[in-house]
């Protein structure tokens, strides 16, 4: 059987990024910690994406995952809302790849079709589900869950990357 593997899931807001960590060894999921890096409303947004820099990493240095996934953005009809967002991401991205971590990224209808069922389901759908897959998880914000979730969906999809990586590699 595969070595465990620590999995930080993120997923990426400028006001709140949730994050959710899980053990994936070969089908068995557990939970082991979730919560949100909250930035300042009232700062620029350069102190509100530097504060999100620091709280991912100090996520990363308490939790010490082996991998990340991200979520990737659902873009919205507000373009200056949409291009916060993404410099959110950006942030939830570089992190990782800065602490030399592989970072994979996921569409929301995926993450929600892997753990739900269904691509275009709602939140309480997915904190329910949550609850079902990790029993013991604690989720105190729907942020927090979605970040459990992408975390869950890269635990699912991980095997298959591999080999699709394993493959370009010997081509």
């Amino acid at each position: 059987m595969a070595p465990p593997i620590r999995i930080l899931g993120l997923d990426p807001g400028l006001r709140k990024t949730g994050w959710g960590v899980v053990v994936s060894e070969g089908s068995k999921l557990s939970f082991v910690a979730c919560g949100c890096v909250e930035s300042d409303g009232t700062l620029s947004l350069g102190e509100r994406l530097r504060q999100l820099h620091e709280g991912i990493s100090r996520v990363i240095a308490t939790w010490t995952p082996d991998e990340v996934a991200v979520e990737e953005t659902f873009v919205n009809r507000d373009p200056q809302s949409a291009l916060k967002l993404g410099q959110a991401r950006g942030i939830a991205v570089v992190v990782p790849a800065l602490a030399g971590l592989d970072v994979a990224e996921y569409a929301a209808n995926l993450v929600k079709k892997t753990v739900v069922g269904v691509g275009h389901a709602d939140k309480k759908q997915v904190q329910m589900m949550i609850r079902v897959l990790l029993p013991k998880a604690e989720t105190k914000s729907a942020d927090a869950a979605d970040a459990l979730a992408v975390a869950i969906c890269h635990a699912q999809h991980r095997g298959m990357r591999t080999l699709v990586a394993q493959m370009r590699v010997s081509a």
